[in-house]
Formats: C-alpha cells, sequence, structure tokens
C-alpha cells in the first residue's frame, strides 16, 4: 500500500486553493515562479513557499535555468492518491450496494414507490 507520510504530504499539498492553482497551471505548461506569482499578486517568496510545500510532495519538480527557477508537473504521488482514494472508493461502493440489497431483500421492503 501507499507509503502514509508521503499520502499526506501529497494531500497537505492538495489542501490549499494557491497550490492547486499552481498545479493547473503547470499542467498547461512549465513556468517559472516569477510567472506563476505574476497573476497572483503574491511576491516571489510567498510563490516559493506555495511552490517548496509542492515540490516536498512531489507534486512539481523544479530546477534553475539561469537566474530563475522553472517549474513542471511530477505525477508519481498523484498516482499514489488516485490509487488510494480508488481503493476506497469500491470499499465503499461494495457497502453501500450491500446495504442497498440488505433493505431491498426485507421481507417489509415496498417496491419503488411511483
Amino acid at each position: 500500500m501507499v507509503q502514509q507520510a508521503a499520502l499526506d504530504r501529497v494531500f497537505a499539498a492538495l489542501a490549499d486553493p494557491t497550490r492547486r492553482g499552481i498545479l493547473v497551471r503547470l499542467g498547461e505548461s512549465p513556468a517559472t515562479i516569477g510567472e506563476l506569482a505574476e497573476p497572483t499578486g503574491m511576491t516571489l517568496t510567498g510563490m516559493k513557499k506555495h511552490v517548496q510545500v509542492l515540490e516536498d510532495a512531489g507534486l512539481v519538480v523544479t530546477e534553475k535555468v539561469g537566474r530563475s527557477r522553472q517549474c513542471r508537473l511530477g505525477t508519481a504521488p498523484l498516482d499514489e492518491a488516485m490509487a488510494w482514494i480508488s481503493f476506497y472508493q469500491r470499499l465503499w461502493a461494495r457497502r453501500l450496494d450491500g446495504l442497498d440489497a440488505y433493505f431491498t431483500m426485507r421481507p417489509d421492503a415496498k417496491g419503488p414507490q411511483t
């Protein structure tokens, strides 16, 4: 199964709307920290902190290019998060199907109301 600490970092990073916005922007193309900060009106320092959280979670990869830092998406942690979500989605679907079957099979159950 997925390492809990890594999963915690991914979900903590995704909990912030600014960081989700950064991921959306990087989904279009790589960008520098300055390019990410410009439309938000955020300082470079503030944006760098958000990018660092995403980088620590493995959601973003940065590379020094000249005097700037280029950011691009990293995908592995999202795959792990999706595996975790899918497991619980299947679990709950089975439980709800079982609950539906229980109520449908009860002797006092009535058919669909029309």
